[in-house]
């Protein structure tokens, strides 16, 4: 089995990172970066329209 995962940017101090879209929370969920606690809706922390795409499958 091929596990998914999602390339994630923080719009705040540009930190990047990938996570398992099934487990990230809703896309208009706040959600925090792991590096400067900025907070923003999950949507806005997506790198591509396909990470946006990949994490939609799994909600």
């Amino acid at each position: 089995m091929v596990e998914a995962f999602v390339r994630l940017v923080c719009p705040e101090c540009d930190k990047e990172w990938q996570d398992n879209p099934a487990e990230l929370p809703g896309l208009r969920t706040n959600f925090s970066c792991p590096g400067c606690h900025a907070t923003r809706r999950l949507t806005e922390f997506m790198r591509t329209e396909r990470d946006l795409t990949t994490v939609e499958q799994f909600q």
